[in-house]
């Protein structure tokens, strides 16, 4: 943990705000052990590997820890060598690295640093918070990156003080939280006046819950996470070159990927085969692994950030529900 950080940091408990005694540094001054102490003096945090941990247990999140500590670098662009994961963040965010320069920006549920890696490009201060202990993952992804400051805490609980980021953005993890639109309503709170936010959640539609990961999701669920990684590998030299095919017929394609739950990116040019495969191994875990994956509507979305004073609300024309606005 960087010193600067505690100029953001805040007891989540309380609000006081909280001292640093280090008991391990690096070279560079750089807290690798030692205990963060509220204000009031009723609270105390470690800090482990570098990193303030305001929670004891992943809880809900456990998968994810378990998923981006076995998969840390298949979806890190510098890793990878594709353009993927920037992509994707500059659309859904509709931002630009200019206008992210010098200002401190929030990713709520980092994982193992995927978009991280393309945000500590612009000269921000970037903040990766996540509930689980994928933020390990993340540092390994990122070490030596000093403009990323990584936070093991919960969503619900944000040590930060009021009014501490000029953007925050949170994408595809609302749905996998227990209480989406209390999820949703936990931001804003962090943003500067004008301050920028950006969520995308698997949305909600008539049709939705007939996707067929959620008749298999009941049972694979419960599965415990190695067991149930073991069950894809095994299965994917079948469902992979199946789904290769069948996925890729004109007009009946789409609906075998909704009947087939398998992730095959199989119109993904930019992955090799064999990052294919390995992704398809990667993304199909993280539909069946997670505890919840509960979808949402634009209208409730919109409700709740429009209750926690965001305005301009826009929906981008991303996949999922893409929504952008800005603190009042």
């Amino acid at each position: 943990m960087q010193m600067k950080l505690l100029d953001i940091l805040a007891c989540p408990q309380c609000g006081s705000v909280l001292n640093c005694t280090a008991t391990e540094t690096d070279a560079a001054g750089e807290v690798l052990a030692g205990l963060l102490d509220c204000a009031s003096g009723d609270h105390q945090f470690p800090i482990a590997n570098g990193i303030p941990r305001f929670v004891e247990s992943d809880s809900y999140a456990s998968s994810f820890g378990y998923q981006w500590n076995r998969f840390k670098s298949e979806q890190i662009d510098s890793i990878n060598g594709t353009g993927l994961s920037e992509k994707r963040f500059y659309s859904e965010t509709d931002w630009s690295a200019e206008w992210m320069k010098r200002k401190w920006i929030l990713d709520a549920g980092c994982g193992a640093g995927r978009f991280l890696d393309i945000a500590s490009r612009a000269d921000c201060e970037i903040v990766g918070i996540d509930l689980s202990n994928a933020v390990d993952a993340a540092r390994a992804n990122l070490a030596g990156r000093k403009n990323v400051h990584l936070v093991q805490a919960s969503i619900y609980e944000l040590p930060f003080r009021n009014k501490s980021f000029d953007g925050c953005y949170c994408i595809g993890v609302i749905q996998h939280t227990p209480d989406p639109q209390k999820t949703v309503r936990s931001l804003p709170r962090i943003l500067k006046e004008g301050g920028r936010i950006a969520v995308t959640i698997y949305e909600r539609k008539r049709w939705t819950l007939l996707y067929s990961k959620y008749l298999v999701r009941p049972i694979t669920k419960r599965l415990d996470k190695k067991t149930l990684l073991r069950i894809i590998r095994t299965s994917m030299p079948v469902l992979f070159p199946i789904t290769e095919a069948v996925f890729r017929i004109p007009r009946l394609g789409s609906y075998f990927r909704f009947a087939i739950p398998v992730a095959n990116y199989v119109n993904e040019s930019a992955l090799s085969w064999r990052q294919r495969y390995d992704w398809a191994i990667l993304d199909t875990f993280d539909m069946l692994s997670p505890q919840y994956d509960q979808p949402q509507t634009q209208r409730e979305t919109e409700s709740s950030l429009i209750s926690e004073g965001i305005g301009d609300i826009t929906r981008l024309n991303n996949l999922g529900l893409n929504l952008i606005g800005r603190k009042l």
